[in-house]
C-alpha cells in the first residue's frame, strides 16, 4: 500500500501537472543548465527513468535506447506521452511507485533520476530498488538540488527546508551520493556547481 505522504506527493503532482513545464523551464534555466543532457548522455542499452514526469529529459537521450519510464502522477504521464509522439520517440510509459518497481532484478543497464530523490518520500527504498532492478556492473545517474557544503547556502536551506516539504515535499537538504553508498553503489563521476546545491553524480551497481 502506498504511504499517506506517497499519496500526498500524488496529488500534488496531478494539480501541478497543467503548469509544470513552464515552471520548471524557469528552474533548469537558472540552476541546471545542461544538467539533463548529461545525464541522459551517459544512458545505455535498455534504460528506467524513475519519475519521468512531463518527459523533460526526453529529447536528450541517445537513440539507440530502449527507455522506460515510471511516474506516481497519471496527469504527468499523459503528458509525457504526448511529448514522445511529438518527438517520435518510442518509451514505455507506466503508472508506478519508484519505492516498488514491478521489473524483475537485473532487468536494465541504466536507471536514471532528475530531481526526483529530493521528493521521494523514501529515497533510500527508491535506491535499493534502482540497484535490485540493474545488471551486474549497470550504473545510476543521477541530477538533483542537495545540501550545499557553502554554510549561508545552507543555512538559508534550512530556513527553506520545512515550508518546501509541506508545500510540495521537496526537501533540500538531502545526500544522494550517501544512499547510494549505503546501497552498494560505486561512485564514478560526481560534479557540484550552483554554491554545490546542484549535483550531478554517476554511480555503477557494484
Amino acid at each position: 500500500m502506498p504511504s499517506h505522504e506517497t499519496e500526498r506527493i500524488r496529488e500534488i503532482y496531478e494539480q501541478m501537472a497543467p503548469g509544470y513545464d513552464r515552471q520548471l523551464g524557469v528552474v533548469d534555466r537558472l540552476f541546471f543548465g545542461d544538467g539533463r543532457a548529461w545525464v541522459c548522455s551517459r544512458a545505455r542499452g535498455d534504460v528506467l527513468e524513475i519519475a519521468i514526469g512531463t518527459g523533460r529529459n526526453l529529447p536528450f537521450y541517445p537513440p539507440d535506447v530502449r527507455l522506460t519510464g515510471i511516474d506516481l502522477s497519471p496527469s504527468m504521464l499523459a503528458i509525457a506521452r504526448t511529448r514522445a509522439a511529438e518527438l517520435g520517440r518510442t518509451v514505455d510509459l507506466r503508472l508506478a511507485d519508484a519505492t516498488h518497481l514491478a521489473f524483475d532484478d537485473a532487468s536494465f543497464d541504466t536507471v536514471i533520476t532528475t530531481l526526483a530523490l529530493c521528493t521521494i518520500p523514501d529515497p533510500a527504498a527508491a535506491v535499493f530498488e534502482a540497484r535490485r532492478v540493474l545488471r551486474p556492473s549497470g550504473r545510476l545517474v543521477l541530477l538533483d538540488h542537495v545540501r550545499s557544503p557553502a554554510l549561508p547556502v545552507r543555512m538559508f536551506q534550512r530556513l527553506l527546508d520545512p515550508l518546501l516539504v509541506r508545500a510540495c515535499g521537496d526537501h533540500l537538504l538531502r545526500e544522494p551520493l550517501d544512499l547510494l553508498r549505503a546501497a552498494g553503489f560505486e561512485i564514478e563521476e560526481v560534479a557540484r556547481s550552483r554554491w554545490g546545491f546542484v549535483e550531478r553524480a554517476a554511480a555503477r551497481r557494484a
